[in-house]
């Protein structure tokens, strides 16, 4: 009986093992969400693919701390989005701001699907004017 709740221990233990985040959760709810939702959109430069708040690298753990202590400072998400922009470029956001640099890939997705739709309207169209002569080969090889 005693195995079974070492076992019950171990893997219910377990999981708090494998927390990325290990910093102590904020007292107000509204402060812990703006924090989640800050670390989920803030791209990890070291692994690149992932977001910060899923990240263990040394640099993620250090934007964390860095976000916790400007969010206990009562700035506000748009300061601390442009601390991590002047600082590391606008590659950190998942989502970037639009602006003079960043238009082309707000424009390229709408572009291609212009293009694509172009695109397959022609192909479309090229294939309706094409004749059918199925009948006249059929007889021909038959005949």
């Amino acid at each position: 009986m005693k195995r079974g709740w070492l076992a019950l221990f171990v893997v219910v233990s377990a999981g708090s093992a494998y927390a990325i985040d290990a910093g102590i959760a904020f007292d107000d709810p509204q402060m812990q969400a703006r924090y989640e939702k800050i670390t989920s959109e803030v791209r990890c430069l070291v692994c690149q693919n992932q977001t910060i708040k899923d990240s263990n690298a040394f640099l993620a753990v250090d934007l964390r701390r860095e976000i916790r202590r400007m969010l206990t400072e009562g700035k506000t998400d748009a300061e601390i989005y442009d601390f991590l922009v002047v600082r590391y470029g606008d590659f950190v956001l998942y989502r970037p701001r639009m602006s003079g640099k960043t238009l082309v890939l707000w424009i390229a997705p709408f572009l291609l699907i212009v293009v694509g739709g172009l695109v397959a309207f022609k192909v479309v169209r090229g294939r309706m004017a094409m004749s059918i002569d199925d009948d006249s080969d059929s007889n021909q090889a038959t005949g």
